[in-house]
């Protein structure tokens, strides 16, 4: 499954805005010292439009960078990029080299393009106790919600943006298109209950991410989650 969302999210956004088709590469340098990220968005509007491609260059600002995850300090990292299947590898390394980490800053996390590996991560963020919060003007968006829900507690600016719609698979598949019971619906459900969600609320949380097709959006308030999952 994939569930990558990367955009700016505005004050102006609505509260269910579409999204044109999106293409996204990342390469990752290092250049006198400094490890540098380039990640190019190429939006398709309608087929026949044009092209517009994004180019966002930002430096890892982190002491030490694993993966998606940048080292603050000895008791803070932070989300800073997509999860792929290499995440929960890169985390269990950061953790070793930086045990005494217990808070997971997210303030601006795109989401991810392996929702599998995603929820191994969430599950491992939660065995360690690891705190999660969204800073202010904080965004979290898609499978990097599931994150959000893994902290042992979870805190959020009173302006945090939470950005969720439905996965889709390699078929194209949602959903919607497998059985309420099947097995990857049960996996996210299962999920949400490990995560501490009642069994109403993870039905839901679920139910809501799944109104929303992959390719729009819907953009949650800090108020909105907390009607699933408890926050400080």
């Amino acid at each position: 499954m994939i569930r990558r969302l990367i955009l700016p999210v505005f004050a102006a956004l609505l509260a269910c805005q579409s999204l044109a088709a999106r293409e996204v590469s990342t390469r990752t340098w290092v250049e006198d010292g400094v490890t540098w990220t380039e990640t190019t968005v190429v939006e398709v509007e309608e087929p026949g439009s044009e092209r517009l491609v994004a180019l966002h260059d930002a430096p890892r600002t982190g002491i030490a960078s694993y993966g998606p995850f940048d080292v603050l300090d000895g008791t803070r990292a932070a989300l800073v990029a997509e999860t792929d299947s290499y995440s929960p590898a890169d985390f269990a390394a950061m953790l070793r080299a930086h045990p005494g980490i217990r808070v997971l800053e997210m303030a601006d996390c795109p989401g991810t393009v392996d929702d599998f590996a995603n929820l191994r991560l969430g599950r491992m963020i939660r065995a360690k106790g690891i705190a999660t919060h969204v800073p202010d003007h904080g965004s979290v968006r898609s499978g990097a919600v599931e994150l959000f829900l893994a902290g042992a507690s979870r805190s959020a600016a009173a302006d945090a943006a939470f950005v969720v719609h439905s996965w889709i698979d390699e078929d194209g598949r949602e959903p919607d298109d497998f059985a309420a019971d099947a097995s990857v619906n049960k996996a996210y459900l299962g999920y949400y209950r490990d995560m501490g969600l009642a069994d109403d609320q993870a039905a839901a949380f679920y139910a809501l991410t799944n109104s929303v097709p992959n390719r729009d959006v819907l953009m949650l308030g800090k108020a909105d989650l907390a009607r699933f999952a408890a926050l400080d």
